[in-house]
């Protein structure tokens, strides 16, 4: 039987989306975190950016959430690529995260990528010298 849980969404910078990425697949479950720049009302679309890392936004399920440009926003959702190889998350969760310390958030990201390379080195340990 086939699992249909819904995979957690990795974390991710924006910086870190493109063509030669891990996470630059179809269907990769991702957090993103970004500066509103810009969204149609028409078409549900939002663009975020962080730094000079742009994604757009796939926001037609969201519920209940405002959107204002310039604001900080998180989107949990899947990643689809289109044919012309430009990536757009269909987001299934989103919210504003004005406020935000984006600097201080890339340093724990780095941090909790450094204690996860750790932790897993340390259990491959354990595991050769039972």
């Amino acid at each position: 039987m086939a699992s249909s849980a819904i995979k957690s969404g990795a974390l991710v910078t924006l910086a870190e989306l493109h063509s030669s990425s891990p996470f630059f697949k179809d269907g990769t479950s991702l957090r993103v975190t970004g500066k509103l720049q810009d969204y149609s009302v028409e078409t549900a679309i939002a663009t975020v950016a962080d730094g000079s890392a742009i994604l757009k936004v796939d926001t037609q399920h969201l519920r209940d959430l405002s959107f204002r440009v310039g604001s900080m926003y998180q989107f949990i959702g899947e990643l689809c690529i289109h044919p012309d190889n430009e990536p757009i998350l269909q987001a299934r969760v989103g919210r504003n995260v004005d406020g935000l310390d984006l600097n201080l958030y890339h340093q724990s990201l780095q941090l909790l990528r450094q204690f996860q390379t750790d932790h897993m080195n340390n259990q491959s340990n354990n595991l050769k010298q039972s």
